[in-house]
């Protein structure tokens, strides 16, 4: 196939083999979806403006797919790729502006094959996917404002932002990176103020729900965050530990990459131009975010873990294209292809073999079967629906997910027990031990989780 004359068609159907491929392959290789999807959905059947863990897209998202698709676990995995097809067509839509080529603009999308977050691991939706096409939206119209300062861009890049921001916390350092470029080049964009404030103005109305939940339950997610960064513990070895593990780690994952991109290059020669805008605009929306998170890790000894850094590479490929668009040989395309090719089809087997030899993981829980167990055993004693599971988000989400029912899930009741009405079925699942000593009504044991069931006989 001559690339240069089916670039549109290499791309189309590169995104259509890339959503079927990454929909069928955990369809068929995992027996229940993954953890964070679970959670998700748990969230999903109790929606609000926020949870204990993060903000709530994800879950608004995965509940929307719910009411359509119900509890069939392809959709879930589907929604995901949809996800990254959105990002991977936004990647293209601004490469295509920055490298003005459709050759290098669709390289800038398959390059991405050789970083896993956008392969290997996309099946399992999460706040790290659920993040990936807001922040090439946010990257995309933050640059048509710049350029073309229309009040539409800028309105879209605000939405977009906003919608990132619910996504994960995390989302601020790619509007950080936009702000520092913005204040380090006031001058050539001073036109813009205007449509940039309007921007940040629409996005802080569109936040106004989620920060009010914030402060109503004391600032939860943003703890839970802390916690798992290991900024509440204090010691002085994590400060040069975390930085450095995380530097090593992200170095490994680019290898495939750059293998790829150093294929089609007649000779590696760095050139950069400083005054020129394009490539001051790569650099800040590539390395400031990965500057700033390596500061967080070396300044405040946090823990960054790997996934976190799912969105920080989306636009490498521009940024490399770019900057050795002089040093590119395309006679050398072919090569190129077929290493792209060679990690393509290699990912989905990967995680076909991970996925069928080892039968430990979570994607091997039998949900189905547990919540049909306990759907029986409810039958038999209670007359009304199951309408409340409590309990953390992995068994009590599981169940909340595959009763016929769907359940809300809450973590534990509080104070609100009182407004529970006689006709709610309600299922309690935990510590077995303790369950069985307090329960009420009829209990039950599928190992390891204890289930207290308490309904209208």
């Amino acid at each position: 196939m001559n690339i240069k004359k089916n670039i549109n068609k290499i791309l189309y159907l590169f995104l259509f083999s890339h959503l079927l491929l990454w929909t069928l392959v955990p369809s068929l290789s995992n027996t229940n979806l993954p953890l964070d999807t679970i959670e998700a959905l748990a969230w999903g059947s109790n929606l609000d403006w926020g949870f204990n863990k993060h903000p709530p897209l994800s879950a608004f998202a995965v509940e929307f797919f719910f009411n359509i698709f119900g509890n069939n676990d392809w959709a879930y995995y589907l929604l995901s790729q949809i996800f990254v097809l959105i990002t991977f067509f936004f990647v293209w839509k601004f490469s295509n502006e920055i490298l003005e080529d459709k050759i290098y603009s669709l390289l800038s999308i398959l390059l991405l094959v050789g970083i896993y977050f956008y392969n290997f691991t996309t099946p399992e939706f999460n706040v790290n996917v659920s993040q990936l096409p807001f922040w090439a939206l946010s990257v995309y119209f933050f640059w048509r404002g710049l350029n073309l300062n229309k009040n539409i861009d800028w309105i879209l890049f605000g939405v977009f932002s906003s919608l990132g921001f619910l996504s994960k916390y995390l989302f601020i350092y790619i509007l950080i990176a936009l702000f520092i470029f913005f204040i380090f080049n006031f001058k050539n964009y001073q036109k813009c103020l205007k449509g940039y404030l309007l921007s940040i103005l629409i996005s802080l109305i569109l936040l106004i729900p989620h920060f009010l939940w914030l402060f109503e339950n004391n600032f939860a997610t943003i703890f839970y965050g802390l916690n798992r960064s290991g900024l509440s513990e204090f010691n002085m070895i994590n400060h040069f530990k975390n930085p450095i593990e995380l530097f090593i780690k992200q170095a490994i994952i680019l290898i495939p990459f750059f293998l790829m991109i150093f294929t089609i290059l007649k000779k590696i020669k760095i050139k950069i131009n400083t005054k020129n805008k394009k490539v001051i605009f790569l650099l800040s929306i590539n390395f400031i975010p990965i500057l700033l998170i390596l500061a967080t890790s070396l300044f405040a000894g946090a823990k960054i873990r790997t996934m976190w850094m799912t969105p920080f590479y989306l636009f490498f490929g521009t940024l490399f294209l770019f900057i050795f668009k002089n040093f590119i040989d395309l006679k050398k395309i072919k090569r190129f292809y077929y290493i792209f090719l060679f990690f393509f089809i290699l990912s989905p087997v990967l995680y076909s073999v991970v996925s069928l030899a080892d039968k430990t993981k979570r994607t091997d829980y039998p949900g189905k079967e547990i919540a049909r167990l306990v759907q029986n055993k409810w039958d038999d004693n209670f007359s009304n629906e199951i309408k409340i599971v409590i309990g953390d988000e992995w068994y009590a989400g599981n169940l909340s997910y595959h009763l016929y029912s769907r359940p809300i899930w809450v973590n534990d009741l509080k104070n609100k027990a009182a407004n529970i009405s006689e006709d709610e079925g309600v299922i309690y699942t935990g510590n077995p031990k303790i369950l069985k000593k307090i329960c009420p009504g009829v209990f039950g044991t599928i190992k390891p989780v204890g289930y207290c069931m308490i309904g209208k006989r």
